[in-house]
């Protein structure tokens, strides 16, 4: 369940939780004690997110952090001038294995983003290409929350609360300072927001009442594994602090926790178990019910970012242009396409591409969606089998990278081509249009 409080013993070592307390003078297996804090101590208890760790050496057992390479990792948003038109990218390339091997921190290749994370205040977007396991290497994102979304190829995720694999049209969340490692078993392709200083949590329902939506028991954790084991040469401990990337080596393999507790963990949750929320009668309801997690800004109703799902459903509404309406929006939408076919854009917009609408850049259906959709007969209908698009929602202008506008090699120049068909309708003599039913 989403922010439970949980525990969970690797059986192996049965009763290695202490009892009654946190950190008993010698814990259980002679393990150390080691807390994880999410949030400030201070934080109300609603609020308040830490978990307890019992471990075979603690985390500070490592070598000295020295600089590495960042690859194609960014958090420069001046890298060039600010881009207003609308922007969509095709699928992107995945290397060839047997050309060269990338794991998946060296295949984060950052799209674009915003705000400051020396100061914890807004968000990075990027994809992950890579053909090969972080083979003994492990990541940690200090000022980070990511929210990964597979889109070719599994995750097998280990963690030092456990592991998950996580499946296209799963996501998986890991939280600040928690340490991961990821294999994959294929050339895999996905997407990745951070967010920097603040917590997913599930929107507020409102008058929709109790449920709908992301249900909190749908919401998966790992339970406790460890690996007891040393490595020729070490681990190597990747840490992304203030937007670039540190390395260190220890012997020991991180992933030595035998037990854990608390409500600061990562978790996943599989896109089908969404219950959607729709309009029955006629016009839209705001894209805001499709809201699956969102991370907060300081002003109510306003999110630093959310995460919103298109999934299959019914379309009912009576007299109701069904696709998407035209919009400028003063938010910015980073659209990605797990599988399928977005309804509004039959074509350009594929599987392992994405889109960028910023803040207040006007789009909407492409020209044959309107014309189809104006003259539809208004009958019950399945929208979106087979599909399942996402979208990255922020109140942040977002500056797209040098990668993303060029090394990429992946915009679509012709996008704004999509709306150039579109002609006017407009009858000045007559005011009623004629209905196709």
């Amino acid at each position: 369940g989403f922010g439970n409080e949980c525990a969970s013993e690797d059986p192996r070592c049965p009763g290695s939780l202490p009892e009654g307390q946190n950190n008993p003078q010698v814990c259980p297996y002679n393990l150390y004690a080691e807390q994880l804090s999410g949030s400030a101590f201070t934080c109300p208890r609603s609020t308040n997110k830490r978990s307890w760790l019992y471990r075979i050496l603690p985390s500070v057992s490592h070598k000295p952090f020295e600089s590495i390479d960042e690859g194609h990792v960014t958090h420069n948003w001046d890298e060039v001038d600010p881009d207003p038109n609308q922007l969509r990218w095709k699928p992107f390339e995945i290397p060839k294995a047997s050309q060269k091997k990338v794991d998946f921190v060296s295949g984060l290749h950052t799209l674009c983003g915003a705000g400051d994370i020396k100061s914890n205040n807004g968000l990075a977007i990027h994809i992950f290409l890579c053909n090969t396991s972080m083979e003994n290497r492990i990541a940690h994102h200090c000022p980070v929350f990511f929210c990964s979304v597979p889109q070719k190829g599994n995750l097998l995720i280990y963690t030092e609360f456990g592991k998950m694999l996580v499946q296209p049209n799963e996501i998986c969340v890991i939280q600040r300072g928690m340490r991961f490692s990821i294999d994959v078993f294929e050339e895999t392709r996905g997407y990745l927001l951070e967010v920097y200083g603040v917590h997913f949590e599930l929107p507020d329902l409102g008058p929709i009442g109790a449920n709908g939506l992301a249900n909190p028991r749908d919401f998966l954790i790992p339970v406790a594994w460890y690996e007891d084991r040393q490595v020729p040469g070490g681990y190597t401990v990747i840490n992304k602090y203030q937007g670039k990337l540190f390395a260190a080596k220890q012997d020991v393999s991180p992933f030595n926790v035998v037990a854990w507790h608390g409500n600061y963990t990562p978790y996943k949750y599989n896109l089908k178990n969404f219950m959607v929320i729709n309009s029955v009668a006629f016009d839209h309801a705001d894209p805001s019910i499709f809201t699956v997690l969102t991370a907060k800004s300081v002003r109510p109703g306003v999110a630093i970012a959310d995460f919103v799902i298109f999934p299959p459903r019914w379309g009912v509404a009576d007299k109701t242009f069904r696709p998407p309406y035209y919009h400028r929006n003063c938010m910015s939408e980073f659209m990605g396409l797990i599988r399928g076919h977005y309804e509004a854009k039959q074509g350009g917009f594929l599987p392992g591409g994405g889109s960028l609408h910023s803040t207040m850049t006007p789009h909407g259906p492409d020209a044959d969606c309107f014309e189809k959709a104006s003259k539809a007969k208004l009958a019950p209908e399945r929208i979106a089998d087979g599909t399942m698009a996402f979208m990255f929602e922020s109140s942040l202008s977002l500056a797209v990278t040098k990668w993303g506008l060029k090394a990429s090699r992946c915009l679509d120049e012709n996008y704004y081509k999509c709306w150039e068909p579109l002609k006017s309708h407009f009858t000045p003599n007559s005011r009623n249009p004629t209905e196709p039913n």
